[in-house]
């Protein structure tokens, strides 16, 4: 007896880790992505980006009117090797306004504004070529910050929740939001719900060949109220492009008038040239 009431115990736990089993499969299943109804995938990826919203900084990161951060970026060439780090000034506003400037002296500044770009060097004052401003607003338009402060109401935007994963390490949720042949997936984590990578698919206005531009968030640190990255990788097609570490950043900056204008960087040069000309 006392042998068959042990295989009957043996059995009965076997038939129970079984039905564990299947409770956990069947469990995983539901939380599959491709399980979930459009509206119901929508409505999780927007509840998922709402906490995002709110671990930004809520509120504070939805107000900001513009930035002021500073620290050292690095271009990688074609062969992977590192080109060196400079030191850079990155200043925007939103939602589509940005100058960089490079090295300490700023005799070298990138800007955009809107569909109009210019670049600043020793030469003067030139006009950003065309596809380049047209790629950098194709960009734009599916840039996180972008979407997470002035897109999330928009009509035409599709929101899909993407499933679970483990992205760099860490527990995360995949998002995807997409409008006319661009597509963002955002991995944001399940601890903190701040942004871990963006991946953003879209077509080369160049080309018209589709490229895939990844962008890596790390080391955050709360400033004026606001989560910001101080690390940042940025990658085209698999290929690291650039890496950008901050030293300090600020938001709602008093900056001047007529800061994202060409006639601003005809000033700029012609300030330099004017303290060229005395040293001679």
């Amino acid at each position: 007896m006392r042998i068959k009431t042990s295989k009957l115990r043996l059995h009965i736990a076997a038939i129970l880790t079984g039905l564990a089993i299947l409770l956990f499969l069947a469990s995983g299943r539901a939380q599959n992505a491709d399980q979930l109804m459009p509206d119901a995938s929508a409505a999780k990826a927007k509840a998922i980006l709402q906490q995002a919203i709110d671990a930004l900084g809520g509120a504070a990161y939805l107000n900001v009117h513009n930035s002021d951060c500073a620290g050292r970026f690095a271009q990688f060439q074609h062969s992977g090797e590192i080109g060196g780090y400079i030191q850079v000034r990155e200043y925007r506003e939103m939602p589509d306004k940005i100058r960089v400037e490079y090295d300490p002296k700023a005799l070298i500044i990138n800007l955009y504004a809107g569909d109009k770009g210019w670049t600043l060097d020793r030469g003067g004052v030139s006009d950003i070529p065309a596809a380049d401003v047209a790629d950098y607003q194709e960009q734009l338009k599916m840039q996180m910050g972008n979407v997470l402060r002035h897109r999330m109401n928009e009509t035409g935007l599709f929101f899909r929740y993407g499933g679970g994963d483990v992205v760099d390490l860490k527990e995360a949720d995949w998002v995807e939001i997409g409008d006319q042949g661009r597509t963002l997936r955002i991995a944001i984590g399940r601890s903190d719900h701040l942004p871990i990578r963006t991946v953003l698919t879209q077509r080369d206005p160049k080309t018209g060949e589709k490229t895939e531009r990844s962008t890596y968030y790390t080391t955050y640190h709360l400033i004026d109220g606001i989560q910001t990255p101080f690390r940042e990788s940025r990658f085209l097609n698999g290929r690291q492009v650039y890496q950008m570490f901050l030293d300090r950043c600020s938001y709602n900056a008093d900056l001047p008038a007529g800061f994202f204008t060409r006639a601003s960087l005809e000033q700029r040069f012609s300030q330099e040239h004017g303290k060229n000309r005395k040293k001679k």
